[in-house]
């Protein structure tokens, strides 16, 4: 019995002292160069980080110049169509569309097309 009480009451023992490991004892130079290394990272670390953010500011800056200046643009092609007048760009670009729809039709299509149009033409006009 007595020894059932011992191991009972080995067992419910607190061990004396903190729980968890121990703290080594570390040289407290080495510590606050670890310290000081952690920081010149971490500077490092922020100043690559505004680098990019600024960089990245910069180019969207240049994108937002290049749009206004791409609406300004429209707004005067939209104006001189306004007064009747169809600006230059807009024809070379009519015209380049024209150019690139009878080299996908290829040239027995577009001749084609043409008599048709010529056809309906006489049509209506007998009609």
């Amino acid at each position: 019995m007595e020894e059932n009480n011992k191991m009972l009451a080995v067992g419910k023992a607190k061990k004396p002292g903190k729980r968890g490991r121990k703290p080594a004892k570390i040289d407290l130079k080495a510590k606050l160069e670890r310290s000081r290394q952690s920081a010149r990272e971490c500077r490092a670390r922020k100043k690559l980080r505004y680098q990019y953010l600024e960089e990245l500011v910069s180019s969207k800056e240049r994108a937002i110049c290049a749009l206004r200046e791409e609406l300004d643009m429209y707004k005067q092609w939209c104006s001189a169509m306004d007064r009747g007048k169809i600006p230059s760009e807009i024809k070379a670009l009519l015209t380049a569309d024209d150019q690139q729809q009878q080299q996908h039709r290829g040239p027995a299509v577009a001749g084609g097309a043409t008599t048709r149009t010529a056809k309906s033409a006489k049509n209506q006009n007998v009609s």
